[in-house]
């Protein structure tokens, strides 16, 4: 029994809408619901989900859809009164009434004496004026909001640039500025290694990785993925360069980014030349083969490229990065015999993510074990998904995607969907291996164990032979705790490695040891 409710015009906030959709699937008698805004991406979504109705196929984007799946006539009519009454309830105010809310900018300025940076994330078409208002007051800009028009992108860079300012985004995640986390961002060591990052999940992994090994990070600088591409030209990747090589706690830098236009990248390395400090980049999908200066190291993965800044933030010899590679390899290999073993054949592998990063990287690294990884965000345009919800034979996906999170929560947050698929993909007969991210730190889902392991739970059920591969990005000092996140989903029959390098080297060879079979 499906029943839906459309809210015309109605618009809520979309990490609100994910938790009356937890409430309502908590309800007895309820099988599923989807309470989001109707766009064209979430009605495919729903339609995947069994959940499409009439209603809703005639709703408009600024439509709220809220759709119920139960077992009878009356819960699902509960669970539509319930989802009423969850929407109009006004947001709790804090009990002390010690919250002042600013009139405006200058308010705000006024209120917090000092403050030298801003954090914006309002709709895009409102995000530029504002984020230039902060720039002509001298503040630093972290720019969370996305759809800023390329044009007005520019604009704002440059002027930042003018002013020796940082002007981070559009659509930039992360970021760590003077050992506080902002967005999405993890609890890391302070220390002497300076990042800067295209690459909002590429720059929690680094981080993240390298205050694993024991070192720590001076500041992690985020741009936003466009800034790499022409129009753009790298203006906040080589203005955060600038700063780094200038920072007194500064002692080796890292790069993290797809790889960006030729143009850029010879901007990028002409930078670099200049800095007189240690350089580490990694471009994942682009190589580079010419000789920068002496001490100037480039990498493959975002792995590789952490641990060769630890070693270069601790005075190691770089030899040190290989040995651990080396060392988790064997890991894998062991791991893979063991389930290949038990396996009548091991064919296909799906990769379902909630950092975009990673699917960049398990792109490089999985092409040495398996070929043919289809993907909604290819490194290669000929291995373009048609369909992001229709996978078949071995595919990597970004739910982090727009198409995935216009008017929901990013998966890093709200894993229903990405549940929804754990359990749909993992019962196919034909896959193997699942592989799986999980991104910890402020911003990300506070309870990921108690929200993910139903789903393997139950992928591991219907399919016997499947395999679950996962990294956890995150540190102990993390709210999550990582080392509590590994255990709960090692304890359920999860296979978790360091990173997410290790993890699609230990996925591609459980696939090609099985093939063998």
């Amino acid at each position: 029994m499906i029943k839906t409710i459309i809210k015309k015009g109605a618009y809520f906030d979309s990490v609100a809408l994910m938790q009356v959709a937890k409430k309502l699937n908590s309800l007895n008698g309820v099988l599923d619901s989807a309470v989001v805004m109707a766009t064209k991406e979430n009605k495919g979504i729903i339609k995947a989900s069994g959940l499409l109705t009439p209603e809703i196929l005639k709703a408009g984007d600024s439509d709220l859809a809220v759709a119920v799946s139960a077992k009878s006539p009356a819960a699902a009519e509960a669970a539509l009164k319930a989802a009423d009454e969850l929407l109009a309830r006004k947001p709790a105010r804090s009990a002390s009434g010690g919250d002042r809310k600013a009139a405006g900018l200058d308010d705000a300025v006024k209120m917090l004496d000092g403050a030298n940076l801003a954090v914006i994330s309002v709709a895009g078409r409102y995000a530029g004026a504002l984020a230039a208002e902060c720039l002509e007051k001298d503040l630093n800009v972290m720019l969370f909001s996305d759809n800023v028009p390329v044009e007005t992108e520019v604009a704002l860079k440059r002027a930042a640039v003018k002013k020796g300012l940082l002007l981070m985004g559009p659509d930039c995640g992360t970021a760590i500025i003077n050992g506080a986390p902002i967005a999405f961002a993890n609890s890391v060591r302070r220390g002497n290694i300076g990042v800067v990052a295209a690459a909002g999940t590429g720059l929690q992994e680094v981080t993240a990785l390298i205050s694993n090994e024991g070192a720590g990070i001076s500041q992690a600088i985020g741009t936003g993925g466009r800034d790499v591409k022409q129009e753009v030209g790298g203006l906040m990747l080589l203005q955060a360069l600038k700063l780094l090589a200038a920072d007194t706690a500064t002692e080796a830098l890292l790069i993290v980014s797809k790889p960006p236009h030729p143009a850029v990248l010879k901007k990028i390395m002409a930078a670099v030349k200049l800095i007189k400090k240690p350089v580490v980049a990694v471009f994942l999908g682009g190589e580079i083969k010419e000789r920068i200066k002496e001490d100037f190291y480039p990498a493959k993965t975002l792995e590789e490229a952490a641990l060769k800044a630890v070693c270069l933030g601790k005075g190691w010899k770089l030899l040190r990065a290989r040995e651990i590679i080396y060392d988790m390899n064997l890991k894998a290999g062991e791991l893979a015999k063991k389930e290949a073993a038990r396996k009548k054949k091991a064919s296909c592998l799906r990769g379902l993510y909630s950092g975009g990063t990673f699917v960049s990287e398990a792109q490089v690294i999985l092409p040495e074990f398996i070929s043919g990884i289809r993907s909604n965000a290819p490194l290669d345009k000929k291995f373009k998904l048609k369909d992001s919800l229709r996978l078949s034979g071995h595919a990597v996906i970004d739910l982090g995607e727009d198409e995935f999170t216009v008017g929901r929560p990013h998966p890093m947050i709200d894993f229903s969907l990405r549940n929804k698929m754990i359990v749909s993909e993992g019962a196919k007969p034909e896959v193997s291996v699942l592989l799986l991210d999980l991104v910890l730190g402020y911003g990300s889902n506070l309870r990921p164990l108690e929200d993910i392991l139903p789903a393997i739970t139950e992928a591991f059920r219907r399919n016997r032979e499947l395999s679950v591969v996962a990294s956890v990005t995150g540190t102990e000092t993390d709210p999550q705790v990582r080392s509590k996140v590994v255990k709960g989903l090692e304890a359920a029959g999860v296979l978790v490695m360091p990173s997410n390098a290790a993890a699609c080297r230990l996925a591609g060879e459980i696939i090609r040891q099985g093939a063998r079979k």
